[in-house]
């Protein structure tokens, strides 16, 4: 017979889990069944599957233009995730690999930015980017955040653990620096790039306070601003903005899912 405490022990572990599970999937279990519902119906609570489906997604097509606003997302979070990703990869791999008397002083610094609210960084942000005349452009909100301090710092974390010897026996071949960084360090650490790439993509995707400021027109507006758009009016249709909100979801859920292995194995700090 088994270990009743450990017994005891692994249930209640189990009912945790258990729980914590529910807690993180009944909103969007909530948030499906609302997009067949109505909006009265979604006042009120109604927690069961509706018939209003078909009428809430014709809705919301005539309401956004939905290839555009796509388009606007995926080209944003698409382009600013591969850029942020070579830029922060980069500097991490400098970092740790490079000696220098000022790095750690530099590095410290990068980190101290952190502590600096975006709200204190978007008057100049948007001066900087009305006289280089970018506004209500892709590129005032990709440029922004493409040199992500924290990114740097994860890249760099994770680099302590590449093999050194590799990009010795590189040397040896005759490789020259940025040749091991791309045929040597980027496929040895794909596990942290996949990692990255995920949180990379949802915080591009799912940004919305700077490109609610520098994007002035709808042909250049996003999922999350299109999204806020229909919640704007003096009675928003919920079941409307339940459509807008899933189809938001879809694109981050195929990134984790396809990503997912190689992103347990890069936040443990796994090379292979």
């Amino acid at each position: 017979m088994s270990n009743p405490v450990a017994f005891l022990g692994r249930t209640a572990q189990y009912v945790l889990l258990s729980i914590a599970a529910f807690v993180s999937v009944f909103p969007f279990f909530w948030m499906v069944l609302g997009a067949t519902n109505t909006s009265p119906d979604i006042i009120r609570g109604r927690i069961a599957p509706g018939t209003a489906l078909f009428d809430n997604i014709g809705k919301f097509l005539t309401q956004i233009d939905l290839p555009r606003v796509l388009f606007n997302s995926l080209f944003i979070a698409g382009v600013g995730s591969a850029l942020t990703l070579i830029v922060a990869s980069m500097a991490g791999y400098g970092f740790e690999m490079f000696r220098s008397r000022v790095r750690e002083r530099v590095f410290s610094l990068l980190l101290l930015m952190l502590s600096i609210p975006f709200a204190a960084l978007m008057i100049p942000l948007f001066i900087m980017m009305a006289n280089l005349k970018l506004i209500n452009t892709y590129q005032a909100i990709i440029l922004p955040s493409i040199a992500s301090i924290f990114i740097i710092f994860y890249f760099r974390q994770a680099t302590k653990a590449f093999p050194h010897e590799l990009r010795d026996a590189a040397r040896i071949d005759g490789l020259k620096e940025w040749q091991i960084f791309f045929y040597v360090y980027m496929p040895v650490m794909r596990s942290t790039y996949a990692a990255a790439t995920i949180i990379v993509f949802m915080a591009n995707w799912n940004n919305y306070l700077w490109p609610l400021i520098v994007l002035q027109t709808n042909d250049m507006f996003t999922m999350t601003l299109a999204i806020a758009a229909l919640n704007a009016g003096y009675t928003p249709d919920f079941g409307v903005i339940m459509v807008g909100a899933i189809i938001a979801t879809l694109p981050t859920l195929v990134i984790f899912f396809l990503l997912q292995r190689r992103f347990v194995e890069g936040m443990l700090g796994a090379v292979k």
